[in-house]
């Protein structure tokens, strides 16, 4: 299993991903909003969407996990 954490303290604007769906390196799958700036939060690896653990409006720390692929 691999994880996507938060690369900082936000709040999560969009969830681009679902359980199931195949992702691409460099594909964002989430969008953060911190200090009024949007960061878009990036799969490193390609992979499976095992399962979003966040919702649009969760506040997330430096390093939750956001997601986990298979």
């Amino acid at each position: 299993m691999k994880e996507i954490t938060a690369s900082m303290a936000g709040t999560v604007l969009n969830v681009l991903v679902s359980e199931g769906e195949t992702i691409t390196t460099g594909q964002a799958v989430l969008t953060l909003e911190s200090m009024k700036m949007e960061i878009p939060i990036e799969a490193a690896t390609e992979g499976e969407v095992a399962s979003v653990n966040v919702n649009v409006g969760d506040f997330v720390n430096e390093g939750d996990v956001l997601v986990v692929m298979k």
